[in-house]
């Protein structure tokens, strides 16, 4: 495997050879002793990570070098990985480092195996985001416009949804809230032989049920008090293109029936009328909601279900989307910082450790929230946890021991799970992976408010 470059900007010849002999073995290491040699080597190299001493020549004991250094490589390579080393008594110094584009800061003197755990974490990052340029470059352009994914559950979502796109069947799409399940709608839109044709969506759970047989099927003059006119409905208006059906499941009973005419005939019939219209639309679903428990309980058609979900779609939570996360972090921030024209160049690595801490209940869309009001919030160049207001979660446990750390993780997780919930034991055992009667112990324990 080809060594990673790294660049070690030291004038002190002793700590330059400490250093190139501590990293010789696992990277290609170069050295710098003052600034002129430093920029010439970014632009030849395009190192993965720099080390940088502030202290550099002409004046070793003054920082003025050091930061114009940093400054230089950020707009030079701003990829670079830059680690600041400061004097033992530069903590400001080693903040407003941070603050200026640094990836993260040690002071003197150094302790290699403690800058080697550094670096270590700072090429992951720098290959991470490495990864995610090379993934951009190879979706530029690609049907999945919006839609960043490596990981084998998403890329399995693409391949299902460039087979079924070009077939004339329904598709059901599963999958928590926030996930991207319009996102998934629109793709398979944009990829079928109606792609030409109108994309009509409608959410079944946001329109009070007296209106909601008017909004999807139409109505004519004077079916019902206040129809002053005659008005399409949504089904109607996705004529030779796609209708899809947001939280299917909460349709009530009496629409399903309607709705399976329609997928069984392809006629409707407007609320007060009496003329068969044919309707040549895609119908794609999507819930939130188990469907099959529905079924059991009597809340929705089982012969409904199988007309929408000739092809089902499951997409997996944020959490279980491994290194994705970081991914999409990455391209959400590229996309905010682009609109507001922000200063923002990054994550720090604390930033970083908090997303991937982060259990992330709202998924893709509580992702979006938090970096679009940190890129408005943020004050320096990179987010920091408090930018994301992820620092409960990432901060609060260190001050701990472990076995303290762990009862307070647990209980802040039963919380927000009950919460999520709206303090259904059952459902939030289930969301837990634990039995009821563990629950219910473990409320009792911490002493948790339903």
């Amino acid at each position: 495997m080809e060594k990673s470059n790294i660049l070690i900007i030291e004038d002190d010849e002793e700590i330059q050879s400490q250093m190139k002999w501590a990293f010789t073995r696992d990277y290609e290491v170069c050295i710098a002793s003052d600034r002129q040699h430093a920029l010439g080597m970014i632009r030849r190299d395009r190192p993965a990570v720099a080390t940088l001493d502030l202290g550099l020549p002409p004046n070793p004991r003054d920082v003025t070098e050091g930061f114009r250094t940093l400054n230089e490589i950020i707009q030079e390579s701003p990829y670079t990985k830059v680690i600041v080393i400061t004097g033992q008594d530069g903590k400001d110094h080693a903040l407003q480092a941070i603050a200026q584009g640094a990836y993260d800061f040690l002071r003197k003197p150094v302790a290699l195996d403690e800058l080697s755990v550094i670096v270590s974490r700072a090429l992951h990052v720098y290959r991470l985001e490495h990864e995610y340029r090379l993934l951009q470059e190879r979706l530029s352009g690609d049907r999945f416009e919006g839609m960043v994914g490596n990981s084998p559950q998403m890329q399995e979502v693409f391949a299902t949804i460039r087979k079924v796109a070009t077939a004339e069947v329904p598709v059901l799409i599963v999958g928590e809230s926030g996930t991207g399940k319009e996102l998934v709608a629109r793709a398979i839109h944009r990829q079928s032989i109606k792609h030409k044709g109108p994309f009509v969506a409608i959410n079944c759970g946001a329109i009070p049920e007296n209106l909601l047989e008017s909004e999807l099927f139409g109505h004519e003059k004077g079916a019902f008090t206040g129809a002053h006119i005659q008005r399409k409905g949504r089904v109607e208006l996705a004529q030779e293109g796609s209708l899809f059906l947001d939280e299917v499941g909460e349709l009530p009973f009496l629409l399903q029936v309607k709705l399976l005419r329609f997928l069984q005939e392809h006629q409707i019939e407007r609320v007060g009328g009496r003329e068969t219209i044919p309707v040549n639309a895609r119908v794609i679903a999507a819930t939130n909601a188990n469907l099959n428990q529905a079924i059991a309980e009597g809340r929705f058609r089982e012969d409904l279900f199988y007309r929408l979900g000739v092809v089902v779609i499951a997409l997996p939570p944020l959490r279980e989307r491994g290194e994705d996360m970081v991914l999409l972090a990455h391209a959400l921030l590229q996309r905010y910082v682009a609109e507001r024209s922000s200063h923002i160049k990054g994550f720090t690595r604390q930033a970083t450790t908090a997303l991937q801490n982060h259990g992330w209940p709202g998924n893709v869309r509580e992702l979006e929230n938090r970096i679009k009001r940190a890129v408005i919030m943020a004050q320096g160049h990179r987010l920091t946890p408090a930018d994301l207001d992820l620092t409960t979660l990432y901060t609060e446990y260190e001050r701990h021991g472990l076995r303290e750390a762990r009862e307070a993780m647990e209980k802040e997780l039963i919380r927000r799970a009950l919460t999520r919930n709206k303090g259904n034991m059952t459902r939030t055992a289930n969301d837990l992976g634990v039995s009821r009667p563990t629950l219910h112990d473990l409320v009792s324990k911490y002493a948790i408010e339903r």
